[in-house]
């Protein structure tokens, strides 16, 4: 009896040995993350829309160089090339433990798709719209880094704070060096499929040292003819606005936004490439906003990274944001921002960063008031790390040091 039990057991550990191997073969699901921390030094913070009362500040930061995470993403083989794909990504602070968006667990992405070289991909869920993802190559925060080297403010939406939620989005594969994609996001609103969603196209051209990509995006607010930001809107963040700063803090009631940006690269060896930007970025307003006009910022930006060894990595950026003449404005809102960078690679996982900006605000914009909104004078912002936490001045200088670790 003894002998049989054990060649029963025998069969069965076969039998599930046999089923589960092609399995584990065709399957796959990655752990990674980054943990990233340091100090930083800012000249001037007060709280948003103040002009006044400013003090220098040394503060513990965290995701600087990259925003601390962690993540699972993997696929599975479904045949004929194609997989299925899917990626949970939670962002953390690194200083507290704490959520990056409380309420969130994936608040940095959430999204299962297939995938086929010929084909393309299609995914579902919390990412990146189609805007982002092909201009991305391009952006200043590749080596600058969003919190100290975004445009003021991410305003063009080049850093990664403009994730969609219900986003569909579709990624032709590479043909001829030419990528496209687009992207919709539902927002799910009764009566309406244009009230709260988003919606985004793009393209890029990447061939040998060349690139080059377009692309447009449309943030719908949720709130009929605009005012706060309904909940509904989808690139809500726990029910807030996301990219709201001292640029645009009077605008926040739009109706719509639209952004519009070119990026070009060129790599000229293996140690030196150029990038650059442009990008016209439009808050609209409707007949519930605290604001009359179109509020439309120019913005041109230009990135020089060279690698004089394994290790090292250095850049340097400038960027010009100019607003339009409206709402009674009568001298738009300027930004002048400088940047520089440097990275040191312990190892092919940690690394040891600094980085050094310096921002110059001139004229006047628009800060929310209890009676709608009123002009004030332009306060100066660096990158998007300093949101909620602007100068009271035109001026601020922020410097800042850390170690970055991937697994």
């Amino acid at each position: 009896m003894h002998t049989e039990t054990s060649r029963l057991k025998a069969i069965v550990i076969g039998m599930a040995m046999t089923g589960i191997t092609p399995a584990f073969a065709q399957s796959s699901v990655t752990l990674y993350g980054i943990v990233d921390t340091g100090i930083g030094y800012q000249s001037s913070q007060t709280t948003l829309g103040s002009v006044s009362g400013g003090h220098s500040a040394v503060k513990m930061v965290n995701g600087v160089w990259a925003g601390s995470r962690f993540g699972l993403k993997g696929g599975e083989d479904l045949g004929g090339n194609t997989r299925a794909i899917f990626q949970l990504e939670e962002g953390f602070n690194s200083a507290t433990g704490a959520q990056s968006t409380n309420g969130l667990m994936f608040n940095r992405q959430a999204f299962v798709g297939v995938t086929n070289p010929v084909y393309g991909s299609l995914t579902a869920g919390r990412q990146y719209a189609s805007y982002y993802q092909l201009l991305a190559p391009y952006s200043p925060t590749n080596w600058l880094t969003g919190f100290y080297g975004a445009h003021p403010g991410d305003l063009d939406g080049l850093d990664t704070i403009y994730r969609a939620n219900n986003t569909l989005l579709y990624m032709s594969p590479k043909i001829h060096g030419f990528t496209f994609s687009g992207s919709y996001s539902f927002a799910g609103v009764p009566g309406s499929v244009n009230q709260g969603s988003t919606w985004s196209t793009a393209v890029q051209y990447a061939m040998g040292p060349v690139g080059v990509a377009v692309g447009f995006s449309r943030i719908n607010n949720s709130t009929v003819n605009g005012g706060a930001f309904g909940a509904d809107s989808t690139t809500s963040s726990a029910g807030a606005q996301a990219g709201v700063s001292a640029v645009t803090n009077g605008y926040q009631t739009a109706r719509a936004q639209q952004r519009f940006a070119v990026g070009f690269g060129y790599t000229f060896n293996s140690q030196f490439d150029i990038s650059a930007t442009y990008s016209n970025v439009q808050y609209l307003p409707g007949s519930g906003s605290a604001f009359r006009d179109a509020a439309i910022f120019n913005t041109g930006g230009i990135v020089l990274h060279w690698k004089p060894a394994a290790a090292w990595d250095f850049a340097t950026g400038y960027s010009y944001t100019r607003a339009t003449k409206a709402n009674g404005i009568a001298s738009s809102a300027q930004y002048q921002q400088v940047n520089l960078s440097e990275y040191y690679a312990l190892s092919k996982r940690t690394g040891l960063y600094a980085l050094q900006a310096y921002q110059r605000a001139n004229g006047q914009t628009l800060a929310p008031s209890s009676s709608g909104a009123h002009i004030i004078d332009a306060t100066a912002t660096i990158g998007d790390g300093f949101q909620t936490s602007p100068s009271s001045s035109r001026s601020m200088v922020a410097v800042g040091a850390g170690i970055i670790h991937r697994f």
